[in-house]
């Protein structure tokens, strides 16, 4: 019989986070994952924000292959014939440490995997997590590549959809409005062009979001990350949308988004070199799973550990934050000498204790606001038109500006602005 301290199935950001955090306190680690090595089958938008998980891992960040430090932010409201675009550039966002990096995860997690083996963990990949086993009503290890593996905790990391949550009994069949689907092309480019068309200098990043005909006017939008040599462009599109009737194919609303006005000419002469796709936690607060169980826990985005604020979208420091207090969890656990529900509950305080639990309370009402179908088709074209008004110069004489601006706004309009800005005071 093959015994272990704990099992990790998966080998994403959480899986790895406590990976490395568990092997370092010298516990016994074993980490199955599917792919061909962590990070293979990895997928993310390509943004992480290092300051909730610094000082988590404070011996990680020196060595890390992250990609640019993000300094210029750009967001876009896109109609069929024009757009609406701002940046924001900042000081604060120069300073060191920055904030924020983009990053491609087939290299952060492989040198992620590398560390946490160095430490002891004991990684397996190209193996796929079939099945639970229960022992006496609890979770006591995994069947993985026909083999039974028996452990005090198993931690599932298993991804958004976690058939292993479920088997657990910490997940329910997800409904389709708590997901979106992504997808993601890599385009290599040289760094000088990607500096000269981006307005940057040295190691320095670009993070630009869209919404509005990107998705024919549906939930969701589209993103644009600077790497050292490449970019990453994507698309992300609520799972729901299509089965209202919509069938929109996403790699194809990726193409047309590619060859728009606005992102066409950022990327000419690039070579897609990576193509991805990746189903994403949107359910908020109201979308996480049960936690733990006897001998089971759920970390990162099998947990729902995913959130949508607008104007950014966080994902991979919940994931490393959740992987670490799990792993902390299990260390309670192991002094106590005990691996039941009760005992790994501490779980469950450490991340209401941390910015994780935190977030999702304060913006539990994001989902609900941000489903407002006005936000992605109404009001892109609203202030595209009302800037289409404000620049066109008659050969009569023009109208004044407050003119211009109220001939778009009715009394009606007026009244849906003030209803849709009382919820989003919510947000």
């Amino acid at each position: 019989m093959e015994r272990f301290e704990v099992i990790i199935a998966g080998g994403g950001l959480a899986g790895l986070a406590a990976a490395y955090t568990l092997a370092g306190a010298g516990v016994e680690t074993l980490l199955i994952e599917r792919g061909d090595y962590p990070g293979s089958k990895n997928v993310t938008g390509g943004r992480i924000y290092l300051n909730p998980v610094r000082d988590l891992f404070p011996d990680l960040w020196a060595s890390a292959p992250l990609e640019r430090y993000i300094v210029r932010e750009g967001a876009a409201m896109v109609t069929p014939e024009r757009s609406v675009t701002f940046f924001y550039r900042g000081d604060e966002l120069k300073e060191d440490p920055p904030q924020s990096y983009s990053v491609l995860r087939a290299r952060f997690d492989r040198w992620f995997a590398e560390e946490a083996e160095a430490r002891g963990a004991m990684i397996i990949p190209k193996t796929k997590v079939q099945d639970l086993i229960r022992q006496n009503g609890r979770v006591a290890g995994v069947v993985a590549g026909g083999d039974e593996l028996f452990a005090e905790v198993v931690l599932i990391c298993d991804g958004a959809l976690s058939p292993l949550g479920e088997k657990a009994g910490l997940r329910t069949w997800p409904s389709p409005r708590h997901f979106a689907l992504g997808v993601k092309e890599v385009i290599a480019l040289d760094a000088a062009v990607i500096n000269e068309r981006f307005h940057l200098e040295g190691r320095e990043g670009a993070a630009h979001l869209y919404v509005g005909d990107v998705t024919r006017g549906r939930f969701g939008g589209a993103f644009l990350y600077t790497n050292l040599e490449s970019v990453s462009l994507g698309l992300v599109l609520g799972l729901d949308t299509n089965s209202a009737g919509e069938n929109l194919h996403v790699p194809s609303l990726l193409e047309d988004f590619k060859a728009s006005p606005e992102i066409a000419p950022l990327v000419r002469g690039g070579q897609g070199v990576e193509y991805s796709a990746h189903v994403i936690p949107e359910g908020g607060y109201g979308g996480l799973g049960t936690l733990y169980g006897d001998g089971v826990l759920l970390a990162g985005d099998a947990a729902g550990f995913a959130l949508n604020l607008g104007f950014t979208v966080r994902g991979m420091e919940y994931a490393l934050a959740s992987g670490y207090w799990a792993a902390q969890a299990v260390m309670e656990a192991r002094r106590a000498g005990r691996y039941d529900g009760a005992t790994l509950a501490c779980y469950q305080r450490f991340l209401e204790e941390s910015f994780v639990l935190k977030d999702f309370r304060a913006f539990r009402n994001n989902p609900a606001v941000l489903a407002n179908p006005r936000l992605f088709r109404h009001y892109p074209e609203l202030a595209a038109g009302i800037l289409k008004d404000i620049y066109h110069v008659p050969a009569g004489p023009k109208a004044r500006l407050f003119d211009t601006v109220r001939s778009r706004l009715s009394l009606g309009e007026l009244f849906m602005i003030i209803k849709d800005l009382k919820g989003f005071t919510k947000l």
